[in-house]
């Protein structure tokens, strides 16, 4: 019997990216189910009733959610193309180092854009930079997973693509060559990697989206 492989999420998420990156890497075969958040599907809380978000991965009806537990399940069940190391202290630091992302650099960076307080703003951009400026010192190898993109690279891939993207809608460079050398080298190794170009979503309809986002909050904050 075929597994049966689907999907919950919204295009431009970059939770869900990451798991439609592990899914073509290894080459799984999928169901994309298209959600509305603003008007969330019954499928949707049948399957997640707890946090009620995207990206749901779903096997055989067994739902699994939180992206980086999904990139966990998906390399535990399918073995082709490894995205974890096999090393158990390595697997443990790509586990800190991913969780680091999410919390020091996804949320307060999301603040620093979104965020109509502007000391909130200023201290968020603060620490955004001061974690940019860890990972930059942690990354020794083309990718954070070696010559090959892993795990952690996956969880980056905020990183690489919606961060540039903020800063560009906010009229602010944070993430440059000259300010994260290695960091941008990575970014465009792995942005370019002919996996994750496939899937990357197109950048006009996301800024466009984003910027709206923006613009009517801080024109309603004032």
């Amino acid at each position: 019997m075929a597994d049966e492989v689907k999907l919950l999420g919204v295009v431009g998420s970059p939770f869900v990216c990451r798991v439609q990156i592990a899914l073509k890497f290894k080459g799984i075969e999928y169901k994309f189910v298209q959600e509305n958040l603003a008007n969330k599907s019954d499928q949707l809380l049948k399957y997640n009733p707890v946090y009620k978000k995207v990206p749901v991965f779903v096997h055989n009806e067994k739902p699994i959610s939180e992206s980086l537990v999904i990139l966990e399940y998906i390399d535990e069940v399918w073995k082709n193309n490894p995205i974890f190391p096999s090393d158990p202290y390595h697997r443990a630091l790509a586990r800190f180092w991913s969780k680091f992302i999410d919390d020091k650099i996804v949320t307060p960076s999301f603040k620093s854009v979104f965020s109509v307080d502007e000391k909130e703003r200023e201290k968020s951009i603060a620490e955004t930079t001061e974690a940019l400026e860890i990972l930059e010192n942690e990354l020794k190898d083309k990718f954070f997973g070696g010559q090959e993109f892993g795990y952690v690279d996956i969880a980056a891939v905020y990183i690489a693509f919606w961060i540039p993207l903020f800063q560009d809608i906010i009229g602010m460079k944070l993430f440059t060559a000259d300010n994260f050398q290695k960091l941008h080298k990575w970014s465009q190794e792995f942005l370019n990697h002919p996996t994750v170009k496939e899937i990357m979503p197109p950048r006009d309809p996301l800024f466009s989206f984003f910027k709206g986002v923006h613009d009517n909050l801080h024109s309603s904050s004032k």
